[in-house]
């Protein structure tokens, strides 16, 4: 017996209502334009709490990636009401996980990021140094810290470099100690040699009153006394060179006015046997060489 076969039924997609469709679309439009206005309220907000310029726009941009990203499933769900949206969402967690598997390096230092602008162990203006690079920050985002060394170059370090490293902040506080070791005499009142140094220091425009300066005895070397003179003054890189600069002026001056000797430093080479048989060897070759006079005059 013989049966008619009837066509494949179509796939039969849920109804789209054109109303659901332009209400979802002005949700979405309307929810984009409030995430911009609401990113530009947190940004003055947090910077009016003395928050820095990248922890202000950071975490602005992610408030305002939050409210589009709720506005944009509402959207949805309002255009589309009969798609069941967990079985979507099912399937993106899968795909995440891969993609978050593939990309490790770029979610590590969005993540460091992160950390990094919520911690804010330096801002946008401070002087660092991480690792071999030493300079002053432009710019912590998301993804690297930009840093513009002390002789002009951009830096881009990755923000999981910069967040597991050591940090130095040059400016994390007003002042900075520099020492300037100087070199007298064994024959010099020490005692006088460091009320000299002192009051040289003190004169300097470019040095701090508090804390004090200070002069220690630090070495005794082969021909010097070496004295470490200690003092502080601005923290920025600048400032630190055009101090040290001013203060070693400021001592060799009143070194020299009080009659204070800074004789050279002697430094001792021991030789080798290999280099004392070259010697005496070049040694003997120039005193032949002398007592020939048809040798030397040829």
């Amino acid at each position: 017996m013989l049966r008619a076969v009837s066509p494949v039924d179509p796939i039969r997609l849920p109804p789209i209502q054109l109303e659901d469709l332009l209400l979802g679309a002005g949700i979405v439009l309307g929810g984009y334009l409030v995430s911009r206005l609401l990113r530009l309220v947190l940004h003055r907000v947090l910077r009016a709490r003395g928050r820095g310029p990248s922890y202000a726009s950071v975490f602005s941009t992610i408030g305002g990636w939050l409210f589009l990203a709720v506005a944009v499933a509402v959207g949805l769900t309002v255009a589309f009401p009969s798609v069941r949206f967990s079985s979507i969402l099912g399937g993106l967690g899968i795909v995440s996980v891969a993609v978050g598997i593939a990309a490790q390096s770029v979610l590590g230092n969005l993540f460091a990021g992160v950390l990094t602008v919520y911690r804010e162990p330096f801002r946008a203006g401070d002087q660092v140094a991480i690792g071999d690079v030493s300079g002053t920050v432009i710019d912590v985002n998301l993804r690297e810290t930009v840093v513009r060394t002390f002789d002009g170059k951009r830096v881009l370090i990755p923000n999981s470099v910069a967040h597991s490293g050591v940090i130095t902040v040059q400016t994390g506080y007003e002042r900075t100690r520099s020492t300037v070791v100087v070199g007298v005499s064994y024959e010099t009142d020490l005692e006088r040699a460091r009320e000299v140094a002192l009051a040289a220091v003190r004169g300097v425009p470019t040095v701090h009153d508090e804390p004090p300066p200070r002069a220690l005895v630090q070495e005794a070397g082969p021909s010097t006394v070496n004295i470490a003179v200690m003092f502080w003054s601005g923290s920025t890189q600048m400032e630190t060179n055009e101090a040290v600069d001013a203060v070693i002026s400021s001592l060799v001056t009143a070194y020299r006015d009080a009659g204070v000797e800074m004789p050279a430093e002697i430094r001792q080479i021991e030789l080798g046997p290999g280099s004392v048989r070259a010697l005496e060897r070049l040694t003997g070759e120039r005193g032949s060489a002398e007592g020939d006079p048809g040798r030397s005059g040829g």
